[in-house]
């Protein structure tokens, strides 16, 4: 009886211990979220205003390919296309899938993997037909595992990452895009809703096809050009479709921070309630005990009696 006594007592304090442990967690998980919203935040402001001046250059060019929903000869003598807005036959289509590194954060890795694996296997008929990359390697692992083959993985991102730490990565899939190695690029990722939700997206990054020409129409600035509308463009594009790849990594890196904070908070409340439920077993068991000795006691002192 006493042993399993001290057994108890040592499950109790071992699960204390870890209970401390996911609660810390917790908390560095709660700040690491907060600064990671705030860098969405910001970059959301910078965001909105490169889309104003990309729409407001390339106006001319959007009218044109909204008017007549591709590229005439006689359009492109006019006016120098862009090869970034031109929408072109799909031959193969490019995905960088962005997981984390690191695990404790509940499914977060495993629902990005079902997700991308379940898009995979419905919008294509092998896997010669699409090209993956990968920020992260917990998904980049498990597709190797599937037969899928990854191009081009960065790993062991910061919790805040920069640009420059993922720049490798950005600029290989623009240029990859810009090459032919595919026709179109998605960007499949966990998008940060709140602390509690958060949702798999796979949003088409390129060709920019979601710049609208009418919201140049309310743009009160007037832009002065040097050299020219086409050579800025060419350094503005690239840089737009840039930063867009850069908003959904930062933003999957909140919705990670948040999973983690949710996984460990859970991870708490389990301990909690796994050492309540101990302390109750083990002053069931003590208090057993203690029956047992009155009762030894009691019945040694009767036959002292008698």
């Amino acid at each position: 009886m006493a042993e399993s006594l001290i057994d108890i007592r040592k499950r109790i304090a071992s699960t204390k211990k870890t209970s401390q442990i996911t609660s810390a967690m917790q908390m560095v998980s709660a700040s690491k979220l907060i600064r990671a919203e705030q860098k969405v935040r910001g970059y959301q402001l910078y965001a909105a205003k490169i889309r104003e001046i990309v729409t407001h250059i390339a106006s001319t060019q959007l009218s044109l390919l909204e008017e007549h929903g591709h590229v005439s000869a006689s359009d492109q003598v006019l006016v120098d296309f862009h090869d970034m807005l031109i929408e072109r036959p799909i031959r193969k289509t490019g995905y960088l899938i962005i997981s984390s590194d690191k695990g404790l954060a509940g499914g977060y890795n495993s629902s990005i993997l079902k997700a991308t694996k379940d898009m995979l296997a419905i919008d294509h008929a092998s896997n010669d037909e699409f090209v993956v990359l990968s920020v992260g390697g917990a998904v980049a692992d498990d597709l190797r595992k599937s037969g899928i083959e990854v191009a081009f993985e960065i790993r062991d991102l910061n919790d805040q990452p920069s640009f420059t730490e993922v720049s490798d990565i950005v600029v290989k899939a623009i240029q990859l895009y810009r090459d032919g190695a595919f026709d179109e690029l998605y960007v499949c990722y966990k998008h940060h809703v709140n602390a509690l939700i958060s949702e798999y997206r796979a949003e088409k990054m390129l060709p920019l096809t979601d710049l609208d020409s009418h919201e140049a129409v309310g743009y009160e600035v007037d832009y002065l050009f040097e050299p020219n509308k086409e050579e800025i463009l060419e350094i503005l594009l690239p840089q737009y479709a840039e930063s867009l790849i850069y908003g959904a990594i930062i933003d999957a890196k909140s919705s990670e921070h948040a999973s983690r904070m949710t996984a460990m908070k859970s991870a708490t409340d389990n301990a909690t309630n796994m050492i309540n439920d101990m302390t109750i077993q083990y002053n069931r068991v003590r208090q057993t005990a203690i029956t047992q000795e009155i009762t030894e006691i009691v019945g040694g002192a009767s036959a002292l009696e008698n």
